[in-house]
């Protein structure tokens, strides 16, 4: 038997086991695997270490490494993850509805854990734990895959993450990583129907496409981000700015940052040529229209598909628009609706904005950046949907929940 359908075996059987627990006993747990991560700190970096000179010895970019690295502080926001949602309320057990039939018939519709998660990812460590923490806290026992690039980094987080479980009521089956790099156990995981209740892929476009274009098993898909910033006419300048700046430079590499900056073309324009300056004094290379090569020198041609692609870089399209329309056209064929920002101080343009995109989050006067579960105050996420069943946005502990009616009765039969 493989590896991926051995371990997807005992977690379901660790997924009964679940079922039963309380939310103290699953509070325990969690708060035993933060204590963990923060007494294992460094073996886990030492670890990381391995995988970032692997990454360097490959050719692998800076803000790939980035989204790779582990540091002390790095590693005790993890674990103030893991303590924030052990703080929040259990969703399991909730009852959504309840409602008396008139035959007599008492009915509870609650909800229950989804059972088996598969968690498929690339080289973000911090996902390891993420998925952990929000899976057991929901009462699902979950099936790892990360990414090759993270291996040996994820491998000694599960492996503390499993000390910590032997005190604690949670069956250490309940958190399984997959260790075969292989793509063919990726593969497998897609058909494991029956063993995994759902499968959620969390990286880039190829990886999204991947799982969603072959898999057998239930997919909630989380997306690319193509993100958009649009700069109306009437953005007030230091706070356009600031929010682009973030948007782009703060941390690149994740799927919340910005690849595309709209800007009105009545905007102020030394205010954005400014701005565009900074970002290549900064190394960000700019692909542009042909109004932004004119103003910025610097700015490559853009075309159709740099619009279209997420450069999780140090890199940005920009392009000029002559009005709200225009801009909302762009958003709409380039958008992985994930999130879309308009800095204006004209109200109409502002709600037209958050009412017309079709996007996962939408941000008036504020950065994309924030699209994000500890930002959101769900401690930790899953990942970010950009799907519309199930769920949709950064998903939290309700998002990992599935549902069932109680139906309570004194002998009724249908006739």
């Amino acid at each position: 038997m493989s590896e991926v359908r051995s371990k997807a075996k005992l977690a379901k059987q660790a997924a009964i086991v679940m079922n039963k627990l309380t939310t103290e006993q699953k509070n325990e747990a969690l708060l035993h695997m933060a204590h963990k991560l923060i007494v294992s700190q460094e073996s886990i970096i030492a670890a990381n270490m391995l995988d970032l000179e692997r990454g360097r010895q490959a050719g692998t970019s800076e803000s790939l490494l980035d989204r790779l690295a582990l540091t002390e502080a790095r590693i005790h926001d993890i674990a103030e993850g893991l303590r924030q949602i052990a703080a929040l309320p259990d969703p399991v057990g909730d009852v959504l509805a309840t409602f008396d039939r008139p035959n007599g018939l008492h009915v509870e519709h609650i909800r229950v854990p989804l059972g088996v998660i598969g968690m498929i990812y690339e080289a973000r460590p911090n996902v390891t734990v993420d998925a952990a923490g929000l899976c057991l806290k929901t009462g699902n026992a979950v099936l790892l895959r990360g990414g090759s690039a993270a291996l040996s980094t994820n491998k000694r987080i599960v492996e503390v993450l499993h000390e910590a479980l032997l005190d604690t009521a949670i069956p250490v089956e309940a958190l399984q990583i997959i260790e075969d790099p292989n793509r063919a156990s990726v593969d497998e995981m897609l058909t494991l129907n029956g063993l995994l209740d759902v499968v959620i892929p969390r990286g880039g476009a190829s990886l999204i496409q991947n799982v969603v274009q072959n898999a057998t098993v239930p997919v909630i898909e989380t997306g690319a981000g193509v993100c958009h910033t649009f700069i109306d006419a009437s953005a007030q300048p230091e706070m356009a700015t600031e929010i682009a700046w973030n948007a782009k430079v703060q941390r690149p590499s994740v799927c919340n940052s910005m690849e595309t900056l709209l800007v009105h073309r009545q905007y102020d324009l030394e205010q954005i040529k400014l701005l565009l300056a900074r970002y290549h004094e900064h190394g960000v290379r700019i692909y542009g229209c042909s109004y932004t090569n004119e103003i910025a020198p610097f700015a490559e041609q853009a075309t159709e598909q740099s619009y279209s692609t997420e450069y999780s870089d140090f890199t940005l399209n920009v392009r000029f628009v002559h009005d709200l329309d225009e801009a909302l056209q762009h958003i709409a064929r380039h958008s992985t609706m994930h999130s879309e920002c308009i800095v204006t101080e004209n109200e109409h343009h502002a709600a037209r904005f958050l009412q017309e995109v079709d996007a996962a989050a939408v941000y008036h006067n504020a950065s994309t950046r924030f699209t994000d579960g500890f930002e959101f105050g769900y401690g930790a996420e899953i990942g970010i949907s950009t799907q519309k069943l199930h769920a949709r946005g950064p998903m939290g502990l309700p998002a990992l929940t599935s549902s069932k009616y109680r139906v309570y009765g004194t002998g009724q039969i249908r006739g």
